[in-house]
């Protein structure tokens, strides 16, 4: 019976089992043993002293898993074992380049990443686990990092570095939709110079706006600054970065257009600075009330009857034409610009236009010249609706205690 019970000590080491996973692309955990670690049985004829040294099986987490995908490039992998060792551990991009850099804990249980990695990338991991006895193993294993189809990213406007009016609201387009609103408004932080609190104002999952409750005050500086590197939107969809935006208000210029007095006067920090008669929209073609803001600016702008629904044949229907001194209001078509020469005997006296504010060629220059993207336009009296909000920036036209919403 002895003989039948002595066991060969050869040294085997094998992985024996997985044991758990978790997460996406997840934590493996796998046991390591040496089957030559068993003590000697009973009546093998060997003295304690002489029986072989208890070996325990060595337990692997690594994340992530083996063949993991859409891993999120800023979630650090590590690999960590129990009751034993690493050594040799190397992490870098399958086909080729420079290994991640990583660092070992002081024990040398656990090997863990010091980099972000790269979106769309494929790594492989190789590495040497040892057991107490320092009998060793080589395991290596690949993941794919989040691929162009699950990359997310966002845009700010006002641009970086720009000087804007006092009117601009800021502007947030995601590229995918935001699911916690919430949570995202939380990694996005806003500084403002002067103080004045703000509003998010959201239009769609992937549209947001932000303004203060009253125009921004002059030489404000304003900062948006987004962490979205590793972000989750939402449907597996991972920020590829963060977004910074600096910008600086000017003055707070406003030009208040009356179609009762048929007049525009400009007000700069409150001091008339400008005054010029208009012509507004016929009655056919009412110019938009309440608050609107100057999106863009061109000194010869191609105006065209189409663009506005109009064919040849049709009521209001004009050939192409250039404008001078053109600031956009609307993405409609509502501008401020300089009247056609055939129609500088309106101004100031009745409304010939499809809804833009007309100007003689001196005011259009004035306004052109002094006024900028981001300064507000306030029509008064026309009879028709308020700008919508995405029809330009008609956000001013909000109540203050409605803004704030999801």
């Amino acid at each position: 019976m002895t003989d039948v019970r002595k066991r060969k000590t050869g040294k085997i080491l094998a992985i024996v089992g997985i044991c758990a996973a978790i997460a996406a692309g997840g934590i493996g955990v796998a046991t390591v043993a040496d089957k030559a670690g068993f003590a000697a049985l009973p009546g093998s004829g060997q003295s304690p002293s002489q029986q072989p040294e208890v070996v325990k099986p060595v337990e692997l987490g690594i994340t992530p898993l083996d063949g993991a995908v859409e891993w999120n490039p800023v979630v650090a992998p590590q690999i960590k074992a129990i009751n034993g060792t690493l050594k040799d551990v190397v992490l870098a991009p399958a086909g080729g380049g420079t290994p991640v850099v990583g660092t070992t804990s002081p024990d040398g249980s656990t090997w863990t990443t010091k980099e972000v990695l790269k979106f769309k990338t494929q790594y492989s991991y190789s590495f040497t686990v040892v057991d107490s006895a320092g009998h060793g193993t080589t395991k290596t294993q690949t993941f794919r990092t989040v691929s162009a189809a699950n990359e997310a990213d966002a845009s700010i406007y006002p641009r970086n570095g720009t000087r804007v009016g006092s009117g601009q609201p800021i502007e947030i387009n995601f590229s995918e939709p935001v699911a916690d609103k919430a949570a995202m408004e939380k990694l996005v932080a806003i500084t403002v110079s002067s103080g004045q609190p703000v509003a998010w104002h959201w239009y769609s999952d992937k549209k947001v706006r932000i303004r203060p409750e009253a125009f921004w005050a002059s030489g404000t500086q304003v900062t948006v600054d987004m962490k979205l590197l590793g972000v989750d939107f939402g449907n597996k969809m991972i920020g590829n970065g963060n977004v910074t935006s600096t910008f600086t208000t000017g003055p707070q210029r406003v030009a208040v257009v009356d179609d009762v007095t048929k007049l525009m006067n400009v007000y700069s920090d409150g001091q008339l600075v400008h005054t010029a008669p208009v012509s507004l929209g016929e009655p056919d073609w009412l110019s938009p009330t309440g608050y609107a803001v100057i999106m863009e600016q061109e000194r010869y702008s191609n105006f065209n009857a189409g663009t506005i629904g109009l064919k040849p044949g049709d009521k209001g229907y004009y050939p192409p034409l250039v404008a001078e001194y053109a600031n956009r209001l609307t993405w409609s078509g509502v501008y401020v610009h300089q009247a056609l020469e055939a129609a500088w005997g309106a101004i100031g006296r009745v409304n010939v236009s499809h809804g833009c504010v007309g100007l003689l060629p001196a005011d259009a220059a004035w306004f052109f010249n002094n006024m900028t993207t981001g300064d507000v336009v306030q029509i008064l009296n026309t009879g028709a609706p308020a700008v919508e909000p995405l029809e330009g920036f008609g956000d001013w036209n909000i109540p203050w205690a409605g803004y704030a919403q999801r």
